[in-house]
């Protein structure tokens, strides 16, 4: 995949638009995380760019219109994971995870050995092989997002969306779902793109940031052009004791003040 783009993009829920006009360019095999306030339209601009609700303008998917594709082709383009996965239903790890074969299957239940394959490598690259025969439910918050995490990987696409991948779970779980993503982008070569809250951790881990605000894209860019003063004033409305990293040479955000 060489070009992935959304063009005069627009959501409306009613007579308002919550995205309003934005022009995206998504880098491919790299991270991009998309930041702003609460009710800015983050969540809703990820859903649009990936094909879960409607849009008016265009995405453009490797040259051609994301609405030209087949649903299975996409589906072999693009995984989605959403902030509240649907309830498991007593499915076991292995079982869930095989789910993202589906685009490549026949009929139901009809894997090949490159499907299994596909669905052990998943497992595996996220830390949940040796959960494989467990329930879902029995497993912690941090290990059921690993989970999900290798359904979209099971699925072998290119680009990984995730909305808030780090919500509700504890800062070490936080930093390893962080850390798996880091390694599906260096080692095999994933595009993710991904809604975050946390400005350092979206600072330390993504080499393209897009800042909205209102529906808007504000700023976008490296962290070293986002995480500024000034962006953070028109975003948060609030004055930001920021330094550089000294490990990763990027900005970090020592405190927060309101205006």
């Amino acid at each position: 995949m060489n070009e992935y783009k959304a063009v005069n993009l627009s959501v409306g829920y009613g007579e308002e638009d919550i995205v309003k006009s934005v022009d995206i360019r998504l880098p491919m095999h790299k991270t991009t995380a998309i930041i702003g306030p609460n009710g800015c339209g983050k969540s809703t601009l990820l859903k649009a760019i990936s094909n879960i609700i409607p849009f008016k303008g265009d995405v453009i998917v490797g040259g051609k219109s994301i609405e030209s594709y087949s649903r299975k082709k996409l589906a072999r383009i693009l995984a989605m994971l959403p902030q509240k996965p649907e309830a498991t239903n007593g499915l076991t790890v292995e079982e869930l995870v095989a789910y993202g074969r589906h685009p490549y299957t026949s009929g139901f239940g009809s894997y090949s050995k490159k499907d299994y394959e596909m669905i052990t490598w998943a497992m595996k690259v996220t830390g949940v092989l040796e959960f494989k025969h467990r329930n879902i439910d029995a497993l912690s918050g941090g290990q059921k997002q690993r989970v999900w995490i290798a359904l979209c990987l099971a699925q072998d696409t290119e680009i990984i969306f995730l909305d808030e991948p780090t919500t509700y779970l504890d800062i070490a779980h936080q930093l390893e779902i962080l850390e798996i993503l880091e390694d599906l982008k260096n080692n095999h070569g994933k595009t993710i793109v991904m809604v975050l809250h946390d400005l350092n951790q979206a600072s330390k881990y993504c080499d393209y940031l897009i800042a909205m605000k209102a529906g808007q894209v504000v700023k976008e860019g490296t962290s070293n052009e986002v995480i500024t003063e000034e962006v953070l004033q028109t975003l948060f409305h609030i004055k930001a004791n920021i330094i550089e990293d000294i490990e990763t040479k990027k900005p970090l955000c020592l405190s927060f003040n309101l205006l």
